[in-house]
């Protein structure tokens, strides 16, 4: 099944528990920390836009980057709406082209997780290296292997909300590193005629994969692709980059800063 797609139709209202705001205040904590207080940036794998928006009312001229077309009507919307001057660019991440150099790149929510082969996640660092400004920065953040083998893998989660309902069933390979999560989603047809206590909901099936990443090998992965490590520490427990929370064997999530240093590419 296509990623995103029955998924984009609820993927805000899912999604209501995750902290964008906190992250949004840490990422642009780290930019101004070094500097860079306006500019293009680019946010990719940038979904329905949440971040993108919170990024451009900081005062970021952002572009929005994704592969799902219904994400990025999503995104658009809320553009629309918030009347910020962002572009977005339907592409995938793995070959992503700008028109010029960026003074940052962000990516959050594990969307680097989608990438289930080194080689291509390096080769993804090395266009971010290429397409940052001289000394440019990127801060994402990766889910651990912990976190998929030992936290949701053969986890089942289901609940039931007042305009869809889901069951996420995750499968976690030990052999490959691969988390597979196949969803089920129950949306609530808001254009049916039928009367309320007859109401129609459409079912929607995906299947998703996930790869966890050691902290080192991405520490090789930035370096190979010819960015400059800064630093990483827990992406879950800090809420503060004044007081980072360092990274340890039970993280889940690490939030990364990395340097534009050598063009590769």
């Amino acid at each position: 099944m296509d990623e995103y797609t029955g998924f984009a139709e609820v993927y805000d209202e899912l999604m209501e528990d995750v902290p964008y705001a906190v992250w949004c205040d840490r990422i642009v904590a780290v930019l101004k920390e070094h500097g860079i207080n306006d500019g293009l940036v680019l946010d990719l794998g940038c979904g329905s836009g949440i971040m993108t928006e919170m990024l451009a009312e900081a005062g970021y001229d952002m572009t929005g980057v994704d592969l799902s077309p219904e994400m990025l009507e999503k995104a658009k919307l809320k553009k629309e709406s918030s009347g910020n001057d962002i572009l977005y660019l339907c592409q995938d991440m793995r070959s992503f082209e700008l028109y010029g150099t960026v003074r940052a790149i962000v990516c959050v929510c594990d969307s680097f997780n989608y990438i289930l082969e080194e080689a291509e996640l390096k080769h993804v660092f090395e266009l971010v290296n290429n397409y940052l400004d001289p000394g440019g920065l990127f801060l994402f953040d990766i889910n651990t292997v912990h976190k998929y083998r030992d936290v949701i893998g053969d986890m089942t989660i289901a609940e039931n909300r007042e305009n869809c309902s889901f069951i996420w069933e995750n499968y976690y390979d030990g052999d490959s590193g691969i988390n597979e999560y196949d969803l089920t989603l129950f949306i609530k047809d808001e254009e049916s005629d039928r009367e309320e206590t007859d109401e129609v909901y459409r079912k929607y099936e995906e299947t998703h994969f996930q790869r966890g990443y050691e902290p080192e090998q991405i520490k090789q992965m930035l370096k190979e692709a010819g960015l400059e490590f800064i630093e990483a520490f827990d992406g879950e427990k800090t809420d503060d980059v004044s007081n980072k929370v360092p990274v340890v064997e039970d993280s889940e999530r690490v939030f990364f800063i990395a340097r534009e240093c050598t063009k590769v590419i």
